[in-house]
């Protein structure tokens, strides 16, 4: 089973300056993190603020081919975690209505869902098993889930999930 999240946001967790992508169930409380690298950040931070460079970036250049060759992103798919390492597919559908998944990185799969307005799905299990629940959350990006977020990431490490 799936259940359709969305990009709260991009957070650097300290002191290991590593960025996290956080994304919470659309209906609930839950809430997944997913470390991901400096540029990946960056480019989901970028289509989350619709910034578009004079020149396209990566994720920006797949959206310009899925276009130039009739494909359509009707979804992503974050599937699982094996060894710490989170798995993603990218469902991909063409001109005829066939559907192909892909398989990705979930950090490039969202950064090209946010650019396509794409759903975002995280498998149950998965959010049952590396979710965080941050009850009475509030509105997506609240200064209160904002704070219930930096609590987290002080008290956790990349290891608390391999």
């Amino acid at each position: 089973m799936l259940t359709l999240v969305e990009v709260v946001g991009v957070r650097i967790e300290m002191p290991s300056n590593q960025p996290i992508v956080l994304l919470k169930e659309v209906e609930g409380t839950t809430f997944l993190p997913i470390w991901v690298g400096s540029a990946e950040a960056s480019a989901i931070a970028f289509a989350q603020q619709e910034l578009r460079p004079a020149r396209p970036l990566t994720h920006d250049l797949m959206v310009d081919l899925f276009q130039a060759t009739g494909l359509t992103l009707t979804s992503v798919h974050i599937t699982s975690m094996v060894d710490g390492i989170f798995y993603a597919e990218m469902q991909l559908r063409n001109d005829q209505g066939a559907l192909a998944p892909v398989s990705a990185r979930p950090s490039d799969a969202i950064a090209v869902a946010l650019r396509t307005k794409a759903n975002i799905l995280v498998s149950q299990e998965l959010l049952n098993s590396a979710g965080i629940q941050i009850p009475d959350g509030g509105a997506v990006g609240s200064e209160s889930e904002v704070e219930a977020f930096r609590e987290f990431l002080d008290q956790i490490n990349p290891e608390d999930f391999a």
